[in-house]
């Protein structure tokens, strides 16, 4: 995958990923589906989806590749987006794999990633990954990206009394 450009904070994360979506020309209903670590992926999924909110898809979160557990993601008043109800059956046009399952306490693998994405083979597949994670785990070379976005958190400044 070629590096297109190199962007900046919260909104290079959220703009060219939405660009991307709207690119697609996604109608009423159609799903983008977020695999993900629980917890460690669900802040960035929310953010993601909230930068999406005013589009006519419907957004699911699948904890991991249980999509058996898979969620609703919803908008809601003065809050944001967070996950909600069942999902129901899964037809994703994007699938969106987070970094957090390629890191090395992830009970997932890239061949249960693999396994869920061959399932659904039409679908545009983004990864979302921070600090290199996906290169450093060997996923690049094996997950079809159709859009990669790697950010880096660096530094980190704490300051405390």
């Amino acid at each position: 995958m070629e590096q297109q450009s190199v962007l900046k904070g919260v909104p290079g994360i959220l703009r060219p990923f939405r660009e991307f979506i709207e690119g697609l020309g996604l109608g009423e209903g159609e799903q983008v589906v977020y695999v993900g670590v629980p917890g460690t992926c669900t802040p960035f999924v929310e953010l993601l989806a909230f930068a999406t909110r005013s589009l006519p898809v419907t957004q699911i979160f699948v904890p991991g590749v249980d999509e058996g557990a898979a969620r609703r993601l919803e908008p809601v008043a003065n809050v944001g987006v967070q996950a909600a109800g069942p999902a129901g059956p899964l037809r994703p046009r994007v699938i969106v794999v987070m970094g957090g399952l390629s890191m090395e306490n992830s009970p997932v693998g890239a061949n249960e990633v693999i396994a869920l994405l061959d399932r659904y083979p039409t679908a545009a597949v983004v990864g979302v990954c921070f600090q290199q994670m996906f290169e450093k785990t060997g996923w690049c070379d094996r997950v079809p990206f159709d859009l990669l976005i790697d950010a880096t958190i660096d530094p980190v400044v704490i300051w405390s009394d």
